[in-house]
């Protein structure tokens, strides 16, 4: 058998990771007593989870997470953050965004909600959606330039096609601008941040059907 034309010929149709896989399995002594369809099923697993594995990071690149690094698996179930796993794991399955609803994570400053909410988005990019973060400030800055300059309506258009909006420090702005106003279209989902007055542990409440995102705060340090 030809191998090396085979090679280039899965190159050329953009399948490297396939060729890859196949090219060990000619290397390996353990792969010759597999049959057809065991290495067949293989190679196929092989260009599969490169091409996942590429979209994912396409979506984590476009989602600009604070914490890029925030997953559910590292989510930390300390007693003074009062989260519930029952509510994590229901949430981990992204149901919540599939039925357009928002997520509003409270707690005290320092308790992680911004480990959280960027978790969350994670999970969602996992999942196939398309999120993005943003800080309240930083959100509202760039919806008044937009309508300095003109480009509001297609500012709208980038955040209406989205899935996720995080939106972070969102109380810290209000009282900041609490002479200003900014509207913008709601996401298909959302996720936000908030500190309460009243100092109260970490806690992500159940999806609820409603489709603008509320909330804010965030800690300076967040933890898993």
């Amino acid at each position: 058998m030809l191998r090396e034309p085979t090679i280039e010929k899965l190159q050329a149709m953009r399948l490297a990771a396939m060729a890859a896989a196949w090219d060990e399995q000619h290397k390996s002594a353990e792969h010759a007593a597999l049959s057809f369809d065991e290495r067949f099923a293989m190679l196929v697993d092989a260009e599969w989870m490169a091409r996942e594995n590429k979209r994912i990071g396409r979506a984590l690149k476009e989602a600009k997470l604070r914490i890029s690094g925030a997953c559910i698996e590292d989510i930390q179930y300390a007693a003074r953050r009062e989260l519930d796993k029952a509510v994590v794991r229901q949430l981990a399955s992204c149901r919540w965004v599939q039925e357009h609803h928002a997520v509003l994570i409270t707690g005290a400053t320092g308790t992680g909600k911004t480990y959280v909410a960027c978790a969350l988005a994670h999970q969602a990019c996992r999942k196939g959606f398309r999120a993005c973060y943003r800080r309240a400030p930083r959100l509202f800055d760039e919806l008044r330039l937009a309508r300095a300059d003109g480009s509001y309506p297609r500012v709208l258009a980038r955040f209406a096609r989205l899935d996720v909006l995080v939106i972070d420090d969102f109380a810290v702005a209000i009282c900041s601008r609490c002479s200003r106003t900014a509207m913008l279209p709601a996401p298909r989902s959302s996720l936000a941040n908030s500190t309460p007055s009243t100092g109260t542990p970490t806690s992500a409440t159940r999806p609820v059907p409603t489709p603008s995102a509320t909330a804010s705060s965030t800690p300076r340090t967040a933890s898993p």
